[in-house]
């Protein structure tokens, strides 16, 4: 485009300067101005013609399957954009000689400048600083690849629009100089021309300025949207409380197969950093070109270099490839590895196809396990949108002694929480039995579904002793250890508080039966072939998971669901931790089978089992 463009405009005004005909332009009642657009407008024409005559290769892709047309007219607008800014730099250079060919050269170096200044090997270079962000404001190269994926954002059209404006007021500036007579009556009037010429400039200089923070005004033309953001992801990205950092690691010289994927990576990032509004900071680094950048990936986040072979039509060598994402919030950083990121299938000619595998979700999975390691009970109630209220249903008169002292323990733990949390969270005690009671046992009954507990097994008095927190429309039972200490308490109060925010990952309580030993043909002892690794590494992709221990006869408090793999023979104390678990309102899942394999001389056998919940789950219908 740069020599086509540089072609069209090199002999506009140097022919004209040459022939001697430019002098005669110049007495016509025509103003510079509308010379300079005349010309101006003869070339985009020529070039919107060019571009035409490539409208049948879209049309013909379109016919024979499904074209995403978004990149498609936004590749034709950039084209159309990048031209008018070419054009308006060529037609100035060719206003200033009479030579058609320096006007040529000129053009194309000038054109060159612009576009390799925006290059992704001249911004690598330079580092990831404040240079390296003007020289990307600056190059046409990295607005044109913006606009030519499909999202049309205002910036990239102002630059245009100015870098264009700003040439042709310099073409039309250098017109009108030739019509100027040097004697000292004229002199007012060219120093107005020159002020008036630059005032121009800067202006359209400082419109860019003011629109380089306006990130948001843009549109996405794909018709997946495939440059938009989930609304999830932007929930998530809006509770943030501390700024997040994406570090990209991600070397120059890689695979060809991965080298598309780096422009991909680079887009979701600046993707993330305008959606977040300025909470999330992105940097893309080559540590092959940085040693501290290197010793930081391999120090810090535990991250090294992946071999990849690359194989050339007369050798073969191996490199050493970064292609890894840190997402650090706080003191927590998560890790997306090279097989974390992308995922390879085998086309039917052969060939293997490499692609990213879902970027988006790898990220904000990689975030909100972040965010969710740091969090503290601050950034809980910062979140909150309505204030939290804790209700502590007691009846006093007929509590057992036992728990005369909880009372009091959860009003300065709630007391507490209440000073910490600015106003997000309130505490009250409601005595069922008093008169005028704002909660009675009936509304415990039909609202909430909570039952007396008889005081002894041979008394007919019963009490309450329950805690209610409510969030907007929602109201969940929270029940602490039963020592009832502050701690247990506390702790009880955050994991409800963690359950109903925003941002944060559920945790998942994993019970697994103990592993049996096993002995092979010669009497030894062996490694069990059963494992529940897996499935605890594939749930620890998008939860938090910790195994549990059942035999206590009570589930921790600070899970969302209780997972149970492979139950076998469960005690009394472990189905009473599983249904009062239930009873709470958490949820549970069973994953149970009537056999289980058997490894023996013969090979594999099935072994009938007795897991020890079938009553308990056909309580529950199941």
């Amino acid at each position: 485009l740069i020599i086509l463009v540089a072609a069209l405009t090199m002999r506009q005004w140097s022919e004209e300067q040459r022939a001697g005909t430019l002098e005669m332009l110049l007495t016509l009642p025509v103003g510079s101005v509308q010379l300079v657009l005349g010309k101006f407008l003869a070339v985009i024409a020529l070039v919107g013609v060019a571009l035409a005559l490539t409208l049948p290769i879209p049309f013909t892709v379109s016919a024979i399957g499904n074209l995403d047309w978004g990149p498609v007219v936004g590749g034709y607008l950039a084209a159309l954009l990048l031209a008018s800014a070419y054009a308006a730099i060529g037609l100035f250079v060719s206003s200033r000689t009479d030579n058609q060919i320096v006007a040529l050269i000129v053009s194309v170096l000038l054109c060159g400048l612009f576009y390799l200044i925006g290059t992704g090997g001249v911004i690598d270079f330079v580092g990831s600083g404040a240079l390296a962000d003007l020289l990307r404001a600056l190059g046409t190269s990295s607005r044109f690849e913006s606009i030519e994926r499909g999202v049309i954002d205002l910036r990239d059209l102002v630059y245009y629009l100015s870098l264009t404006g700003i040439f042709l007021a310099l073409n039309a500036y250098s017109l009108e100089r030739k019509r100027w007579s040097r004697g000292a009556q004229t002199a007012a009037h060219r120093r107005a021309q020159s002020l008036t010429t630059w005032l121009v400039v800067g202006n359209l200089v400082l419109v860019n300025v003011w629109a380089y923070p306006l990130q948001t005004l843009r549109a996405d033309l794909t018709s997946q949207q495939e440059f938009s953001l989930s609304s999830a992801t932007r929930d998530l990205l809006s509770n943030l409380q501390e700024p997040l950092t994406l570090r990209a690691y991600l070397s120059e010289k890689t695979h060809p197969l991965l080298a598309p994927l780096i422009p991909q990576i680079r887009d979701m990032l600046t993707e993330y950093a305008i959606a977040s509004n300025g909470k999330v900071q992105t940097q893309v680094i080559d540590p092959a070109t940085d040693p501290d950048a290197e010793a930081q990936a391999a120090q810090t986040y535990g991250i090294q270099p992946t071999p990849l072979q690359v194989a050339g039509r007369f050798e073969a060598s191996v490199i050493n490839a970064y292609f890894d994402v840190v997402a650090s919030y706080g003191d927590q950083n998560v890790v997306l590895n090279f097989r974390d990121l992308i995922e390879v299938a085998q086309r039917r000619d052969g060939t293997v196809d490499v692609r990213l595998r879902n970027l988006e979700y790898d990220l904000t999975r990689a975030i909100k396990k972040a965010v969710y390691g740091f969090q503290s009970l601050d950034a809980v109630f910062a979140g909150l949108e309505s204030p939290a209220r804790l209700q502590l249903i007691v009846t006093e008169a007929t509590l057992p002694e036992a728990l005369q002292s909880a009372p009091d323990t959860i009003k300065k733990v709630a007391d507490d929480l209440a000073a910490q949390s600015g106003g997000k969270f309130t505490f009250e005690s409601i005595d069922p039995d008093a008169p005028n009671a704002a909660i009675t046992r009936q509304t415990l009954r039909d609202t909430y579904r909570l039952q007396p507990i008889p005081v002894s097994l041979f008394s007919a008095d019963t009490y309450y002793f329950d805690l209610l927190l409510t969030l907007g429309d929602k109201t969940q039972a929270i029940y602490p250890a039963q020592d009832f200490s502050e701690a247990s308490v506390r702790s009880a109060i955050e994991a409800a508080l963690k359950r109903e925010s925003q941002g944060f990952v559920k945790a998942i309580g994993l019970w697994t039966p103990p592993a049996a030993p096993q002995f092979d043909q010669f009497g030894q002892q062996s490694q069990s072939p059963v494992s529940y690794q897996t499935v605890q590494q594939q749930l620890s992709q998008n939860y938090n998971v910790r195994s549990v221990d059942l035999s206590g006869g009570q589930a921790p408090a600070d899970i969302d669901v209780l997972v149970v793999i492979a139950p076998q023979n469960m005690t009394d104390k472990e189905r009473y931790a599983i249904d009062q678990f239930l009873m709470r309102g958490g949820s549970v899942v069973v994953a149970a089978g009537n056999y289980a394999v058997t490894t023996s001389l013969g090979g594999l056998g099935l072994l009938p089992l007795e897991n020890g919940l079938q009553e308990m789950l056909a309580h529950y219908g199941i």
